[in-house]
């Protein structure tokens, strides 16, 4: 992973001694909350439903045990001993005290991490595929060029008041594993004649507006890569509509004015800005590169694995659910769920946090990954190790198997915590997760994408799950709209919306009622959902749901 030079070092020094100074004149009254609003967000800092709110960076989801462990003395220290995994890659801290917010970001300063850029009008923490350098169908870990675009996009003189926020994507594999065409810019790594480059997809996004992005280079070199992003950019920064914010964002700008003119204007600004990349950006890709180096990983045989894979069904779940085959021989990628039945999803201890650093430095070459969907991945596991590894899981509630699930749901914290949130999404997922291990056959419906938002800003990309939930606020009543069909994989797709929403007290049976009608319309255990519904279409489901306006339309 890279390592802080005496410059990264430096910088975030300074920047966390002018942060802790204009956070002193904030609490002596110098600074009106307006006034500090700017300054508070260029560092992270949100104020939500109840409290302040710190959003830490967790650049392209990695970090090792001691920032891991660290982590946990933050929430113990200053927060209420627990931490929440975002659908970025991010962590954040939901009840810090202000006065306090200065100490935390030089404890993070201590194990190189920061909040820089995790909030503003700026281009936002850079995310990556959770498997990157370990994935068996991965062309070349994607983690270099995530962090060279990190360093570039970190204080851009002309990017720090862009008309919106901005998100860029990263994946080395040509299975999507980090939702590239949801974002501002997606990139897709590719191999062409022998050489590696990208696909570039801009324009994607979900909230009020989802869309899904449009492929606007095939094949873009690797050496081309940063001043064409710098292209893109600039000419957003130009177009993008400052008279609206529910319209400032490239996604609309590139509907606006279509993708062929942002192409050509994007083409000639590229033109112009290439000259000037002399090639010290691939010089500094090159060191970067070398800190990716792959751990020297061990050859031994996998007799323990299997022995335990066959005597031990709890373990086999786990392992049928939760690995993932690494590139090494011997290896397993193992994502550990935040998901336990009736948890908060993406939530763990500060107890948790330690037991997960404990693993990456026993058994994973000292990596973790956070997945975009709210988990936790040791990306380098020895099979032997696994047994072990699991039984540790199991005793800090860390142990479910199920990665995939229906109960595996990405949510956002809702009302419970934001201010911006129309209804709850946490309590909804902790019922239908309840309600499916009730029932004992989460593993017999296979692989179930649930989503859910609690507001149409859609933190909880209900877009693209396969069953997405929009919470809102229908004259002073909660009401959950479902939509069916989404996608975050390579086959993006925006979910359809079923039809009118249901009450709180509904929306899980309505699940229900959706999952049910799946299991009796799939051609075998083998179709997944998102098959069926490409297959069926909506027509089955709606008809389930809604069985009212079926009758009256069968009477009519």
């Amino acid at each position: 992973m890279y390592r802080y030079t005496d410059f990264d070092a430096a910088f975030v020094a300074e920047r966390n001694a002018q942060f802790r100074q204009q956070v002193a004149r904030r609490i002596d009254g110098s600074l009106t909350e307006d006034e500090f609003k700017p300054l508070r967000l260029m560092n992270g800092l949100y104020l939500q439903l109840h409290a302040y709110m710190l959003r830490v960076a967790i650049p392209y989801g990695t970090l090792n045990g001691a920032q891991m462990r660290q982590l946990a003395y933050i929430a113990d220290r200053w927060d209420k001993g627990y931490g929440h995994f975002t659908t970025r890659q991010n962590i954040q801290f939901n009840w810090p005290t202000l006065g306090d917010v200065p100490d935390m970001l030089d404890a993070l300063a201590e194990v190189q991490m920061h909040a820089i850029q995790t909030s503003g009008n700026t281009i936002r923490n850079v995310t990556a595929d959770h498997f990157a350098g370990a994935a068996a169908d991965e062309i070349a870990d994607p983690r270099p060029v995530a962090e060279l675009i990190r360093q570039w996009s970190t204080d851009h003189p002309e990017f720090q008041f862009l008309p919106r926020k901005f998100k860029i994507a990263v994946t080395g594999s040509p299975n999507d594993r980090a939702v590239t065409r949801a974002h501002d810019i997606g990139l897709r790594m590719v191999r062409q004649n022998g050489h590696d480059g990208f696909e570039v997809i801009v324009g994607g996004g979900l909230g009020r507006t989802p869309m899904i992005g449009k492929v606007i280079r095939d094949f873009l070199p690797r050496a081309d890569l940063l001043p064409y992003l710098e292209a893109i950019v600039s000419v957003w920064n130009l177009l993008g509509r400052r008279d609206n914010k529910y319209k400032a964002r490239i996604k609309i700008t590139v509907h606006e004015h279509g993708l062929e003119d942002i192409r050509a204007r994007v083409e000639a600004r590229f033109a112009e800005l290439r000259p000037a990349f002399t090639g010290v950006d691939q010089q500094m890709l090159a060191g970067i590169e070398a800190q990716f180096a792959p751990p020297a990983f061990k050859s031994a045989p996998t007799a323990g694995f299997e022995s335990a894979y066959a005597a031990d069904p709890v373990f086999r779940a786990w392992a049928d659910s939760n690995l993932t085959a690494h590139r090494a021989p011997g290896y397993a990628i193992a994502q550990i769920s935040l998901k336990a039945h009736g948890a908060t999803p993406g939530d763990a201890t500060s107890d948790q946090m330690r037991v997960l650093a404990d693993l990456a430095e026993r058994f994973g070459h000292d990596e973790l990954r956070i997945s975009h969907e709210q988990n936790v991945v040791l990306p380098h596991v020895h099979k032997n190790d696994l047994p072990e590894v699991h039984a540790i899981l199991k005793a800090h509630g860390l142990g479910t198997a199920n990665i995939g699930k229906i109960s595996d749901i990405i949510a956002c914290p809702g009302m419970d915590y934001c201010a911006l949130a129309t209804a709850r999404s946490i309590p909804i997922a902790q019922e239908i997760a309840t309600r499916f291990e009730e029932l004992q056959n989460e593993h017999d419906i296979g692989d179930l994408k649930i989503k859910i938002s609690g507001c149409i800003n859609a933190c909880g990309h209900h877009h693209v799950g396969h069953i997405g939930i929009l919470g809102l606020d229908r004259a002073g009543v909660e009401n959950y709209q479902i939509t069916l069909g989404g996608d975050h994989t390579e086959r993006a797709a925006l979910g359809q919306r079923t039809g009118p929403g249901f009450p709180a007290d509904r929306i899980v049976g309505a699940v229900e009622t959706v999952v049910e009608t799946y299991l009796g319309i799939r051609r075998d255990r083998s179709e997944s959902f998102i098959d069926t519904f490409r297959r069926t279409g909506m027509a089955p489901f709606k008809a389930a749901l809604y069985p009212a306006a079926r009758d009256a339309r069968d009477a009519a």
